[in-house]
């Protein structure tokens, strides 16, 4: 094809495949359907819904010359873009910048034609061109002829007279004579040079936008100067505006107030030791581990109930923040967290609950390192964002962690962005959140805050490309902001630096912004390697001492921390973990099916020090009293061989709630559950343990509740999926072979005259007949096809083979061998000699 395109279609066309490639990967929306042809391509790449989605990811630099080609006549020669982004003064930067501007939006199809010619695909233009309505971040108002369409013609030629020109014979002309007074500098000046100071202050305030005001039925002779000479625009019965032509000459031919070709610097920035920012970064690591596994060992006998509308209930969340010793905003993170990782969910059942699941005993067998990498790709692809938990949804109620509508789909692409930007800095660089969301904030100024396209601004809206706004409270940033913030949680991020490993993390060979499943997982075990070596050895003893403690000098072997985690309560963590022994605490592991005897060979094998002697004394004793009440269930039983504590146990006022009654010397019978009955006697000091109904003692497991298998929650795709590079080559194979389909050259049909583009039609004895010609001079065919489910098209086939009633013949279109029943041919025509 040769000369100047006239559309976005013959445009496409001149693109190479690798031109078309980039075109379906940036717009991924484009593919589905695979366009059959470039027709088809270029008509979906201008629908309202794909070209929305397209300009809000474009930065700010390029979506502010968008924007001024809207505003600019069309066709818009390139030197006119250059006026009107660099304004007479000619910034150097927006020079330089403006190439790279014009080409991204001719690579996304919403800028064709040569430079001399730049068109705006019709739909962006219908979008980002200014009216009362859908005011733009640029300011401006409507042309001349817009603002003065349907004015009286006498009203005209008097504003064209009173501001010094010839009187014309139609409003056409009057409209254009004003229009190239205000886009001639000199004369423009000159008529500006006659105004009262005071005109000159309206027009200053409406320069910058909105260019809309409120006047009086009698004007002040101020404003009436400018309404005599179409300064100023009746827009209404009592409003005006300042057309576009005199806000451009005010503003120096800029059409935005700050071009902003560059992205603000990520500065202050901060350089420490990379090694000390990894350190720090697999401290936290190792603790965000300590604290998922916290929490699963705080549900291995079950979690709290779910709520009727799905959920946690706050109490709950309160309950499970003081477990982790953290605020509850920190524990809504932790819970989804392990939710994302699949390491917790609902039980199903009727009376619904959380619970650890079975891959939860999976993950606690792996090495540290892999439980990290677990974590770190759960949450890397997470769409659910913790953060917003404890606010109102659209309804006034209040999120609940692990709830329903908490999917924010943006949070992974937000998450990747935030961390390539810190893996752009040198090793060991941190700086401030406040700079990496300004940075966010320009590449996505669309997506952070603003209004949607062609939206007018709602009350209370905080447009970040107006000048002087804070968008600190829209969803992206604050999603920016939790992402920063749970870096240094998760361990990804040491100091405020990215660490080694959290560069790794994020590092794919791709550059999509949506990787696959596959890609994140093979990243993640890449990082987890290089974090294995800074993780802390764990240690496989304690050391005991007197006054009922032992202290772990390092993180513990498993077994021997999940052991003494039955025997001993946490006290205090850090560098080294503190257990104390409580009579509580050994009774829970004599539950757990342990004798005194193994207790106390258990600590003396697991301790540098020798076993303490009040140590020793508490576990005989508790364990001399253990198991003396059996508790089981009639609705529930007491049974003890000494009746006089059973006497001792019905005088006790505390046990008035239990209610219970002797059935026997050495039996009482309660009117509670066999759990409630446990815990009540345990409150009032005593070492009951459960029996079955064969009378042996129940042991209790840490482990005895899981949920059924239940798979991580599947994120919600912000869009559809980033194509693989296969996906894109067959695609554009594909289209091609369509265009060409569409688009050869065919030889004339004998047939009635049909539509333009309708299938060709022919007998069945003139089919047969040109495919069998075909065969023998080895040419292609253009043919009408309908396949069984009725579905029409055309095809560039090259016939190989007729027999049977069947055509076997390579087609271009599909790029595969073919073999096509001839009834189903409506009709063939040969190809003109250079079509193929």
């Amino acid at each position: 094809m040769t000369g100047t395109p006239r559309t976005l279609a013959e445009e496409l066309r001149t693109r190479t495949d690798r031109g078309l490639v980039g075109l379906l990967r940036t717009r991924p929306d484009l593919l589905n359907p695979v366009p059959g042809d470039v027709t088809q391509l270029a008509t979906r790449a201008g629908t309202r819904a794909s070209v929305v989605r397209a300009v809000e990811r474009l930065d700010r630099f390029v979506l502010q010359t968008a924007e001024a080609l809207a505003v600019a006549p069309d066709p818009c020669p390139y030197d006119t873009l250059g006026a009107l982004m660099g304004g007479d003064a000619e910034d150097a930067g927006v020079a330089a910048e403006l190439p790279r501007a014009v080409a991204e939006l001719r690579a996304q199809a919403l800028v064709w034609g040569p430079d001399d010619r730049l068109r705006l695909v019709r739909t962006a233009r219908e979008l980002l061109t200014p009216s009362a309505a859908h005011p733009s971040p640029t300011g401006l108002g409507p042309t001349v002829a817009e603002a003065m369409a349907g004015m009286s013609p006498g009203r005209l030629q008097e504003i064209i007279a009173a501001a010094g020109l010839p009187t014309t014979h139609d409003p056409v002309t009057a409209a254009a004579a004003l229009t190239a007074l205000f886009a001639d500098r000199a004369g423009m000046a000159a008529l500006l040079d006659t105004a009262p100071a005071q005109s000159v202050a309206v027009l200053d305030k409406l320069l910058w936008g909105p260019p809309y005001g409120g006047v009086t039925d009698r004007p002040a002779p101020h404003l009436q100067w400018l309404l005599d000479r179409g300064l100023l625009i009746p827009a209404g019965a009592r409003n005006v505006v300042l057309p576009r032509e005199a806000a451009l000459h005010l503003r120096g031919g800029r059409a935005h107030h700050t071009p902003e070709p560059v992205p603000p610097a990520l500065s202050p920035a901060t350089a420490r030791d990379p090694q000390l920012v990894d350190n720090a970064a697999a401290s936290q690591a190792f603790t965000a581990l300590a604290t998922v596994g916290e929490l699963l060992k705080e549900w291995d006998l079950g979690g709290p109930a779910v709520l009727r509308a799905g959920g946690m209930s706050v109490r709950d969340l309160k309950r499970t923040a003081t477990a982790l010793d953290t605020t509850e905003q920190l524990a809504a993170f932790w819970l989804e967290l392990a939710h994302a990782a699949g390491l917790i969910a609902s039980d199903g059942e009727a009376d619904e609950r959380f619970a650890a699941t079975p891959a939860a005993e999976e993950w606690l067998q792996l090495p540290d390192h892999e439980r990290w990498a677990a974590l770190a790709a759960g949450w890397l692809a997470a769409t659910r964002a913790p953060g917003i938990v404890g606010t109102a949804d659209a309804k006034g109620r209040a999120l609940a962690a692990l709830g329903p509508h908490l999917d924010r789909s943006p949070a992974p692409e937000v998450r990747r962005r935030a961390l390539a930007l810190l893996a752009a800095l040198p090793p060991g660089t941190a700086v401030p959140a406040t700079a990496v969301l300004a940075r966010l904030r320009w590449e996505r100024p669309l997506r952070s805050g603003a209004p949607a396209v062609g939206q007018a601004p709602a009350a209370g809206d905080r447009a970040t490309a107006a000048p002087g706004t804070d968008p600190a409270d829209d969803l992206r940033s604050r999603l920016a902001q939790w992402t920063l913030t749970e870096a240094e949680l998760l361990g990804v991020t040491g100091r405020g630096a990215l660490a080694t490993h959290g560069r790794t993390l994020i590092d794919l060979p791709s550059d999509s912004a949506a990787p696959t499943p596959a890609e994140s997982l093979a990243a993640a075990a890449r990082a987890a390697a290089l974090l294995a070596p800074l993780l802390p050895e764990p240690v496989d003893h304690v050391l005991l001492q007197a006054d009922l403690t032992a202290v772990a000098p390092g993180p513990l072997r498993r077994p021997l921390a999940e052991a003494l985690g039955v025997l001993a309560d946490i006290e205090s963590k850090g560098g080294a973990t503190v257990y104390r022994f409580t009579p509580g605490s050994v009774r829970r592991a004599l539950d757990a099916g342990r004798s005194a005897a193994e207790l106390q060979e258990f600590l003396a094998t697991h301790s540098r020090t020798p076993v303490p002697q009040p140590l020793a004394y508490l576990i005989d004793d508790v364990a001399r009293k253990h198991g003396q009440l059996r508790i089981g269930a009639a609705a529930a039983y007491v049974r003890c061989d000494d009746d006089a504590l059973l006497s001792e146990i019905l005088a006790d006022r505390r046990a008035a709630t239990l209610r219970l009654r002797r059935l026997a010397p050495t039996v009482l019978a309660a009117q509670t559950s066999p759990d409630q009955l446990l815990d009540g006697l345990r409150a009032m000091g005593y070492a009951p343990a459960a029996e079955s109904a064969a009378g042996d003692v129940l042991i209790a497991r840490a482990d005895s509740y899981r949920t059924p298998p239940r798979t991580a929650p599947t994120p919600v795709p912000d869009g559809p999926p980033s194509p693989d590079p296969a996906l894109l080559a067959a695609a554009v194979r594909a289209i091609r072979a369509g265009d060409l389909a569409a688009t050869a050259e065919r030889k004339p049909v004998q047939a009635p005259a049909s539509a333009p583009g309708a299938l060709p039609r022919t007998t069945s004895a003139e089919t047969l007949a040109t495919m069998q010609a075909a065969v023998l001079t080895n040419s292609a065919l253009w043919i009408g096809y309908v396949n069984a489910d009725g579905a029409a098209s055309q095809r560039v086939i090259a016939p190989v083979r007729v027999e049977g009633g069947f055509v076997t013949a390579y087609d271009h279109t599909s790029d595969e061998v073919r073999t096509y029943p001839l009834h189903r041919i409506t009709g063939v025509a040969e190809l003109a000699d250079d079509s193929v």
